[in-house]
């Protein structure tokens, strides 16, 4: 795969519980055929993007590993009370990336020079497919600022394709009823993208990937098997988990996988909440700049022209 370049500045097949009855030596896990191994455990950075607190796992780097995605930020949670100034990011471009939005908790407000102009809640997922590029405003929802509440949820980036870099911008939202749901016994999955077993996203994606939150239960030892040529990696929510390795995994920790197996092993002691993401690797450069992300410096200062003589909408209006 091509390894990226970067700018400072502005496929899931069904599913397996482990049926094996031998524990692995000093784990709770059970043992398995094949599986996929660790690459690394990365823990998170707190930042700030706006007035929002971010725990930030990734942003342009490990491409090889994480591949379509490019971004992975986890917003919240945050106690907010009834009455106080909305947690804002102020209008902004994007251009060649779809940031994506998914609400654990809260609301939000979205707004964008598309002339989209929403509230977002609970278990809803945004994506604002920027192409050749266009602005928006994200700040926490008009239900928060009038009863308060939890605001938590991510902000994860997904690359697009080189061949999609400069279509027409747009906004989808999407609800649990474009979602799948497994609810098994000792655990529960909503595919929010891609599909797993029987169960499927109806959400229509530029290239495959899967995004699925997963909540187990006590004592839970569960197998997900994934297509073995395509990257894979899971964020830790709440909790903690066994991985690969018998290795500890940590709430607001990332665990990338390496390719070439299938089966993502995890063994939860007590109850736990994690995203699993990955998808096919777009095996393409990755140059970016800030919020623009192309396959070349040219692409970069063609967008950037193009933000600075206001074809991508007016900051001006979309903050109001």
């Amino acid at each position: 795969m091509n390894r990226r370049y970067f700018v400072k500045g502005s496929a899931i097949i069904g599913l397996s519980i482990v049926a094996s009855t031998n524990l692995l030596g000093g784990s709770g896990m059970l043992s398995t055929k094949s599986y996929r191994r660790v690459y690394r455990i990365l823990n998170s950075d707190r930042t700030k993007v706006g007035t929002l607190p971010i725990l930030r796992a990734f942003a342009g780097n490990h491409t090889d590993y994480v591949s379509p995605y490019v971004m992975l930020d986890e917003f919240g949670p945050v106690n907010l009370n009834a009455g106080d100034d909305p947690l804002r990011v102020d209008a902004h471009p994007h251009a060649g990336v779809t940031p994506t939005t998914y609400f654990i908790n809260g609301s939000g407000h979205h707004k964008d020079s598309l002339n989209y102009d929403f509230q977002i809640g609970k278990g809803d997922f945004m994506m604002f497919q920027s192409g050749k590029g266009a602005i928006h405003m994200e700040e926490t929802g008009q239900k928060l600022y009038e009863e308060g509440g939890i605001y938590h949820g991510f902000q994860i980036w997904l690359n697009m394709p080189s061949e999609y870099k400069f279509i027409n911008p747009s906004t989808s939202v999407s609800d649990k009823k474009s979602m799948g749901l497994i609810n098994e016994k000792d655990f529960t999955a909503k595919i929010v993208l891609g599909d797993w077993g029987k169960e499927k996203s109806d959400i229509e994606l530029l290239s495959p990937a899967f995004y699925y939150d997963v909540e187990m239960t006590s004592d839970c030892r569960l197998d997900i098997p994934t297509e073995p040529t395509h990257n894979a990696f899971i964020y830790v929510i709440e909790g903690e988990l066994e991985v690969e390795g018998q290795r500890t995994l940590k709430k607001n920790q990332l665990c990338l996988y390496e390719r070439g197996e299938s089966l993502i092993n995890l063994y939860a002691r007590d109850k736990a909440r994690v995203l699993v993401l990955g998808g096919q690797p777009l095996n393409e450069v990755v140059y970016s700049y800030g919020p623009f992300v192309m396959n070349n410096e040219e692409q970069i200062k063609r967008v950037i022209s193009d933000y600075r003589l206001g074809k991508m909408g007016d900051p001006e209006i979309v903050n109001r």
